[in-house]
């Protein structure tokens, strides 16, 4: 049912988890896939691999450090000489870092600041150049339940996501009606990234806390970011979606 044929899609991060899973889902419903990546040439390669034997289309991967500022407006110098247009923006790439106040990081606040909210507000205006020019222009913000409930010992985590969904509200009336804008919030997913919280018992305590007594996998959160940005959803902006099996209750 979504056709996204003809679309220009671009995910930061899409080397793994969340991110290679949006890939994916994009490029089996027939759009362009421009996705960034850090510093795992193998799995960046590994997913634009397996976008190539999903569909025929032009799939590309660019390295970008995404603290890196100058990076980002080289990402967008790419997108526009290799592909002049896009119309979906997919701002996932973020770091979810231990950092309790008592002995706060200042390094590592910096770092999380600078990749979870700054890169997101760069890549944002980097892209709405090329997004005015689209007929489906959205910007789906991966955001996260910390957000909305904050997290202890992950508090400039949580404070970068929260900023996050309130962007996604002030873009979504801002750039309104050409662009839409919206945010998925996941909770736990079963991804490198959350990795170390489960190991021991903490797999099955996680899981067992959830309503749905499971952890999501990437799939599961990349579905409703492909929902956001099809024409399905065409009458929806400012939204937060909260994909995370009834842990967090909040609308």
């Amino acid at each position: 049912m979504i056709d996204l044929t003809g679309f220009h899609v671009l995910v930061t991060g899409g080397s793994r988890g969340i991110g290679a899973a949006c890939c994916r889902l994009f490029a089996r419903a027939g759009a362009s896939v421009l996705f960034t990546y850090r510093d795992r040439e193998d799995a960046a390669e590994a997913v634009l691999d397996e976008l190539a034997r999903v569909s025929s289309r032009d799939h590309r991967r660019f390295p970008c450090d995404l603290a890196e500022r100058a990076e980002i407006r080289e990402l967008f110098s790419y997108l526009g000489s290799e592909w002049g247009k896009l119309d979906v923006l997919v701002n996932n790439a973020g770091i979810w870092v231990h950092n309790p106040l008592g002995h706060l990081d200042e390094e590592r606040f910096d770092e999380t600041m600078e990749v979870n909210v700054a890169a997101c507000f760069l890549a944002a205006r980097e892209a709405l150049p090329f997004l005015r020019r689209s007929a489906h222009a959205n910007i789906v913000n991966v955001t996260s339940t910390a957000g909305q409930r904050g997290e202890a010992f992950y508090s400039p985590y949580a404070a970068s996501k929260g900023a996050m969904i309130s962007a996604t509200k002030a873009w979504s009336t801002e750039l309104a009606p050409a662009v839409r804008v919206n945010s998925v919030a996941p909770g736990w997913v079963d991804t490198d990234m959350s990795s170390p919280a489960f190991e021991g018992e903490g797999r099955a305590a996680i899981a067992a806390a959830i309503p749905l007594q499971r952890i999501a996998t990437a799939e599961e959160i990349a579905g409703p970011i492909l929902f956001l940005a099809s024409p399905l959803a065409r009458h929806i902006t400012g939204e937060v979606l909260n994909v995370n099996g009834g842990s967090v209750l909040v609308g």
